[in-house]
């Protein structure tokens, strides 16, 4: 298994424990976040950039995975907002390997894992080419004027999924109050 973290900062030589990003994740003490291989196409974005992304399980209804996901036989779906494109283009990413052995999984499902120490990456890669590099993971990438209607109908469909930073999505056409509560 390889974990790994994504960020926006070069050269970070020992990640320590940070508090949880929002309350209900199910962490109540300080941790150093790591996320799998197979999730690690949901981080592979500027950090702020709000995304829905989601897969079919074996669990997933035939209809939802034609109606959300549809033909073409895509492994994961990553929606974003149109107006974020530019900014995917021009900034790069840096992607931070660690060993596994100091790690616990959290959430098996979103591939989520926690160390309570601090820890010190095997390695670090430069990723100028976002999108190239998100493209390789067997991801459809799906660029919209809005999130909103496809986030409520990933959450109410049989298909895994991860919905991050909504809370820098713009405002629902139908008004924000059609959502609430947001993430």
């Amino acid at each position: 298994m390889r974990l790994y973290h994504v960020s926006d900062q070069s050269g970070i030589q020992l990640f320590e424990p940070r508090p949880a990003p929002y309350p209900g994740v199910g962490v109540t003490e300080d941790v150093v976040w790591a996320v799998d291989e197979d999730h690690l196409r949901n981080y592979l974005l500027p950090r702020d950039c709000p995304r829905v992304t989601f897969y079919a399980s074996e669990q997933s209804d035939p209809s939802d995975i034609e109606t959300l996901i549809g033909p073409g036989g895509v492994g994961c779906v990553v929606a974003i907002e149109s107006h974020w494109l530019p900014r995917i283009q021009n900034e790069c990413l840096y992607r931070y390997e660690f060993d596994p052995s100091g790690f616990a999984v959290l959430d098996e499902g979103a591939g989520y894992y926690v160390s309570r120490r601090p820890v010190a990456p095997l390695s670090e890669t430069k990723i100028d080419d976002i999108l190239g590099v998100l493209l390789e993971h067997d991801v459809e990438l799906r660029i919209m004027a809005s999130l909103w209607e496809l986030r409520e109908a990933v959450i109410n469909s049989t298909l895994q999924f991860s919905i991050i930073r909504m809370k820098n999505a713009r405002p629902p056409l139908k008004g924000i109050e059609a959502f609430y509560p947001l993430p």
